[in-house]
């Protein structure tokens, strides 16, 4: 398994990034992670709907995220929040989505990133990534394809038929587990008798590539090299091994089937304490630093709920928005039959 940053913050081997994106990669797992405590503090007080928590893999979601240019396709998942803060969407359009109120691509400033929206089915994304990486290729674009998900959605059919495909067709397409250890109730040794999830790429015939998850200049690096490959045409499965601090949603009461020990060696392993500890020794971050970044954070997420809470809600005719490219022609009935085009509350 390949790692870079020790569990004491200790450098491996040379990271080969400035600073400043190190520094970007921790303030962007503080903010994530300070947006999923609010989160979850939101829906215990009935104020968006179901959601599922990413304590502990903010480093994965964060470090693979980082390693992407605008021009490439990104195919999140339901727990993949730090995935759409990190490539630019706005943590206020998250909420909105949470609430029921949108789907991450309302806004303007949204519709140039190549961001799908989050998938709620299990691996139906899958498919769908190799297809766009297969168009890209039609269209001689110049881009490659991430597509996230968890452990338990290599049981699933479709991440089967998609890694056959990519490896049949050569599409430029990066599978991105992000093993969590338990899908749902389920622990990883019940999902597969495979000693990794990574080694399952070679039965279609592409390279399996094994990562500390809770390292995120590790996955960074991975993710970066994956990327080059597959835009050569050699689709790669990553397996970035981490763990779901908590529950699997927050419907979800993991003290019914997790053993309190396991979590706790987990937190020993915590991705922001890693991160934090590499940038004290090697960069002088500051506890001076930390409290001034922690403040920015809680700041970041109050006004994101501010501004979500005071969304007034879309019109009816919004329901058309981004199912085709244009007009259909069997709108203007659509439309037609909505009354009066009543607006649409949160």
């Amino acid at each position: 398994m390949t790692r870079v940053v020790g569990l004491d913050g200790s450098v491996e081997e040379d990271v080969n990034l400035s600073t400043s994106d190190v520094e970007s990669m921790y303030r962007l797992q503080v903010l994530a992670r300070t947006f999923d405590q609010k989160a979850v503090s939101l829906h215990r007080q009935g104020r968006i709907g179901t959601y599922a928590p990413l304590q502990g893999q903010e480093a994965a979601q964060v470090g693979a995220a980082y390693a992407l240019s605008p021009d490439d396709y990104c195919f999140p998942t339901y727990r993949d929040h730090a995935i759409y803060l990190t490539r630019g969407h706005a943590m206020r359009d998250i909420l909105l989505h949470l609430s029921g109120a949108g789907n991450y691509v309302d806004r303007e400033d949204a519709k140039g990133l190549r961001t799908f929206p989050p998938t709620i089915p299990i691996a139906t994304q899958l498919p769908h990534a190799v297809g766009v990486g297969m168009a890209s290729n039609y269209k001689d674009d110049d881009c490659a394809v991430l597509a996230s998900f968890g452990d338990g959605a290599t049981s699933e059919g479709d991440f089967h038929e998609a890694m056959n495909f990519a490896g049949v067709f050569e599409t430029p397409t990066v599978f991105f587990c992000q093993n969590n250890q338990w899908a749902i109730s389920v622990p990883r040794e019940r999902q597969t008798a495979s000693a990794t999830i990574a080694q399952k790429a070679h039965a279609y015939g592409i390279e399996g590539v094994r990562v500390d998850g809770n390292d995120v200049v590790a996955v960074y690096r991975a993710v970066t090299d994956a990327l080059e490959r597959a835009d050569d045409g050699e689709p790669i499965l990553i397996e970035a091994v981490t763990y779901r601090q908590g529950a699997h949603t927050t419907t979800d009461d993991p003290t019914k089937y997790r053993d309190e020990a396991e979590v706790e060696a987990w937190a020993k392993k915590d991705p922001l304490d890693r991160t934090r500890e590499y940038l004290e020794s090697e960069h002088g971050w500051t506890e001076e630093d930390e409290e001034e970044l922690r403040e920015e954070a809680k700041e970041h997420v109050a006004e994101a709920v501010r501004a979500a809470e005071a969304h007034e809600g879309y019109d009816a005719d919004a329901i058309f928005d981004h199912v085709y490219a244009g007009e259909h022609p069997r709108y203007e009935r659509q439309r037609a039959s909505v009354p009066e085009n009543p607006q649409v509350e949160r």
